[in-house]
This record gives C-alpha cells, structure tokens and sequence, in this order.
C-alpha cells in the first residue's frame, strides 16, 4: 500500500503563523521534500522538528519527482513545503501533485498562508472576484503580452513581484492597462509590512524616487465595465488628451491611448482630433 504525499503550508513571514497540525504533520512523516532544504531547516529547527529531507525545486522536478514517487509507492509518507506559503502556488510543487494523481498516491493538504489571498484580503479591492496571475516573465514582450491579455479582464489581479523588477512591471502595467487603483503590499507578516493603496501612475512616480525593498504582491483592480466608465463628451476626451500631452509631456500616441482605455473613444479617432 503507498504512503501519502501531505501538501504543508508554511509561514510567509511570522513563524507564529505555522499551525499545530502543520507541526503535528511534519512530525510524523517519513521524510520532506523541499524547494530550499536550509530555509526550511531553519523552520525545522525552530519547532526542534529532525526529519531527513530532499531537495525539489524547479530545476530537478522531473528527477526528484519519480524518486519521491518510488518512495511513496512503497509506502512511505512524505511532506512537501515551499520557502513561504502554500505548495503548488506559483511553485513546482504542482508537478509532484499530478504525478501522486496519475500514480493514484493519496494527497492531503495541511492549508496555510497563502501571500496571494492574504494581500488581497488587505487590499481594499473587490475581493468578490480575482484572477491570480503569478509571476510576470522577464521577457518584455511576453511580459506586454500577457498584460494585453487582462486588459478587458474585470477581475481583481493578483501578481508577484521582485523588488528589482518591480518598477519595470508598474511602468508596462500603466502603459497597457492604464491608471487604476492599485495596493502594493510587502513583506506580509514581517517586521516591516506595508500595504501602500494608491494608482498605478502614483507608484511609478514613487518608486522612481523610492527604492523598492523586500517582496511584493500587487493587487490591481479589474477593468471597469464599459457603461460604468466616465461618462465625457469625445470633444472633452480631445482636451484631455492634450492636457495629458502636456502634463506629462507625452507623445500624442500614447496620450490617446490612455484616455482612450478611460473614456472607451477609439484611440484613432482620439489621435486624429487631438492633432487637428
């Protein structure tokens, strides 16, 4: 008879946050499968947990995988943790699942924190309805991409985010979504967690002056349904186009496509009018 694979939660930040049945599991099992074997000896240690532990994590997944898989065919239990929050979210943990699934090995899951759920409970957005979207790639035009792909999109979204790379996304986020609402939250339940409400435009100019520290999850408000957008006449949306152009000493382009994003006009017509 197999084992059984547990999915464990871990703290994102505040080992308080471990639960006693999170502790009490891995306890118990035979061995863990880890993304970083020194961060969660670290937690281990603290709970003064000794267990044996194997690395898996996003480069070895598929060989880690089917030697964790033998293990648990013959019977053994096994627990797998990320660095911080919920295995499989955003996390190769997901790969090892499926395997269990198509092995038809037995997979419990010990709930924990989850950054993503957490950031937008204290958001201040619509939490009625979300769209997790991850981590952006590096890679600008899939990066763009993916971002053209929201643009209709009336969920609230749910990014991560590097501090490097952080005022890069926001700058590709205003340009293709336009200025929305957005709460930019970090370092969840650590000694320095901030949750900054603001607009896209606004965290880009903060950020350009601010260094970006620690991690961040982004929680931007869906696209407005279009009968609910500011009602203008297309002569006001033109002067605003120009008064856009000239705030922010923009290209008339890219002024229109704002306020053609705000208004619902057609960025052509917009252009055209603003020009003559």
């Amino acid at each position: 008879m197999s084992g059984t694979l547990y999915v464990v939660g871990t703290p994102i930040g505040n080992l308080g946050d471990l639960s006693p049945r999170a502790i009490e599991t891995l306890q118990s099992v035979d061995f863990i499968a880890a993304e970083d074997t020194r961060v969660t000896l670290k937690l281990l240690n603290h709970f003064e947990i000794k267990k044996p532990m194997v690395s898996y994590y996003e480069h070895n997944i598929r060989q880690r995988g089917e030697m964790i898989v033998a293990r648990l065919l013959q019977g053994e239990s096994c627990a797998i943790v990320t660095d911080a929050g919920m295995p499989c979210i955003s996390d190769p943990g997901e790969d090892l699942v499926a395997l269990c699934a198509q092995h038809g090995i037995p997979t419990v899951v010990v709930p924990g924190p989850s950054a993503a759920i957490s950031a937008l409970a204290v958001s201040g957005l619509s939490t009625s309805r979300f769209s997790f979207e991850g981590f952006l790639t590096t890679n600008k035009r899939g990066r763009l991409e993916h971002l053209q792909s929201l643009v209709d999109d009336p969920h609230t979204l749910i990014f991560y985010e590097a501090p490097h790379k952080l005022l890069a996304t926001l700058k590709d986020m205003r340009e293709v979504l336009g200025d929305r609402p957005i709460s930019l939250v970090r370092e969840l339940t650590k000694l320095h967690e901030e949750v900054r409400r603001t607009t896209l435009a606004a965290a880009v100019e903060h950020y350009e002056a601010n260094a970006p520290r620690g991690e961040f999850v982004l929680v931007v408000a869906g696209a407005q349904p279009a009968d609910t957008r500011q009602e203008v006449s297309f002569e006001e949306a033109v002067e605003m186009v120009k008064a856009l152009q000239q705030k922010e000493s923009l290209p008339a382009s890219e002024a229109a496509k704002r306020i053609a994003k705000e208004t619902g006009y057609k960025k052509g017509e917009l252009y055209k009018a603003a020009l003559a």
